[in-house]
């Protein structure tokens, strides 16, 4: 598995302020994607109120809890060597209880109970409110699971605490699970049907992170392009809305620039796109506000429209090209990064020289890449058999890696000399001197502190690159920064 410039804090233990009254404490793990640490924050609140205060320490946990991801094999691996660690400190400290959350739990359910009997309680994506219930079975002697998926829960009247925070960046999650049953993708199995989230609650929920000081909210969900709320429940469903709600609907352009305009001081991505859904109205609403981000995660999987078609991908080599090229004509400096799969069952070499070639006409600022890795219960897991030989996967791999890593430092060449936005987020990981922050289209930003503080927004010129950092210099505070 490769990624470049990848954000992910795979692994972390989370921690966030505690109660005085709460007695008991919870660690609490997470693997996989953003969705996965927002999950964490809904987990930690919920217990927050059940006497849990979180802790980084493992040994003085009385609750021990992994956030799952089951999208690749390798990351179920990493969580089951985790969780044998849990129980060798369980081995010691026997009324520390151990639970699975999330899409792993989700995907193997009672196999980790009966089994394998290496966890207490099974937590599905869905079921984070059934917690306390799920805990008080564990209390009186019992296995407890709930993998039960939901049509509706988004989990919209929680208040997320936020963990391990710089008190910077933000999570705010929009939408839930996905309709688009991708071939190669547990997803929609494991976290269930599309539902958005009742705008209302996001524009509190992001009105709270405002007045805490928090400048940058990221808009999370499987697919946000599909974003649509309209007082009913599935999108999927939406044509048997009545005509009042169709009129009041509320869909992703019209909810992003709802969030640009009541938080002009507060800068705002979005995560994750899907080529199909994205609308032009959306470009627009990008290229008008200066507090959304030039920035588009656009997975594609693949350069080839017959492997396309075998992946369930809903658009064309061709159709992809398009909208690549409307969003460079809308937005000129926008910055795109791409998920892509190598090695997909029946994969040719001409296959793989039309992944290698649409990253060259794209020209991705940055990608997340992978070899393919079957997942259980999937189409492609039912129908295809992986036929393409793991060193002929590894070596396209290392081809489109080598290729990202080529357009990676093009891409960061074109702000030589340019000055960038930059929110400053954390020290540099190598100077205690010198402030990391990201300019407007995700790149990473490094220059000299001087006077300027965490959370500022500042003006950067940019003398010096790699294929992932601008390294500059302050030359004072952007209009954003807030008076």
């Amino acid at each position: 598995m490769e990624k470049i410039h990848d954000e992910s804090k795979q692994g972390e233990s989370l921690v966030l302020e505690a109660k005085p009254s709460n007695t008991k404490k919870l660690f609490i793990e997470s693997y996989g994607c953003s969705m996965n640490f927002s999950d964490s924050e809904i987990v930690a609140s919920i217990l927050a109120d059940q006497g849990y205060n979180t802790t980084q320490k493992l040994e003085e946990a009385d609750l021990v809890l992994v956030n799952t991801c089951s999208i690749r094999d390798k990351a179920e691996q990493t969580v089951r060597k985790r969780l044998e660690k849990y129980n060798a400190i369980k081995r010691i400290n026997p009324k520390m209880k151990v639970g699975v959350l999330g899409c792993m739990a989700e995907r193997l359910k009672s196999q980790f109970l009966d089994e394998e009997k290496i966890v207490d309680l099974v937590v599905g994506p869905d079921a984070y409110k059934d917690l306390p219930n799920l805990l008080q079975e564990v209390e009186e002697g019992r296995d407890a699971i709930n993998v039960i998926l939901s049509k509706d829960e988004t989990y919209g009247d929680i208040s997320p605490v936020r963990l391990n925070s710089n008190g910077i960046n933000a999570f705010v999650t929009i939408t839930r699970g996905c309709d688009n049953m991708c071939t190669f993708c547990v997803v929609p199995f494991t976290r269930g049907r599309e539902r958005s989230r009742e705008p209302q609650s996001i524009y509190e929920e992001i009105r709270d992170l405002n007045n805490r000081g928090f400048k940058e909210v990221t808009l999370l969900g499987q697919n946000v392009d599909s974003y649509l709320w309209y007082g009913g429940g599935l999108k999927k469903e939406y044509e048997k809305a009545s005509e009042m709600q169709k009129a009041t609907a509320v869909d992703f352009a019209q909810l992003l620039e709802a969030c640009a305009i009541q938080f002009p001081k507060m800068r705002f991505r979005f995560s994750t796109s899907n080529p199909q859904d994205m609308h032009e109205e959306v470009l627009h609403v990008i290229a008008r506000h200066p507090n959304v981000c030039n920035y588009i995660h656009l997975p594609v999987q693949s350069g080839s429209t017959r492997i396309l078609q075998e992946m369930n991908r809903q658009h064309t080599r061709e159709e992809y090209m398009a909208l690549v090229d409307k969003i460079y004509a809308i937005i000129p400096d926008c910055s795109i990064s791409q998920d892509m799969i190598a090695g997909f069952p029946t994969e040719t070499e001409a296959d793989h020289q039309d992944t290698l070639s649409l990253m060259e006409y794209v020209k991705y600022d940055f990608g997340y890449m992978f070899s393919y890795s079957e997942r259980p219960g999937t189409l492609a897991a039912r129908k295809m058999p992986d036929d393409v030989p793991d060193e002929v996967k590894k070596r396209r791999l290392q081809e489109i890696v080598d290729k990202q890593l080529e357009l990676s430092l093009v891409r960061t060449s074109r702000f030589l000399g340019q000055t960038v936005e930059v929110l400053v987020e954390k020290s540099s990981k190598k100077s205690d001197a010198d402030w990391s922050g990201r300019s407007l289209q995700n790149t990473v930003v490094v220059f000299p502190k001087e006077h300027y503080k965490l959370g500022d927004f500042v003006l950067v010129k940019v003398h010096e690159c790699t294929s992932a950092t601008l390294i500059g210099e302050a030359i004072g505070y952007s209009p954003m920064q807030a008076e």
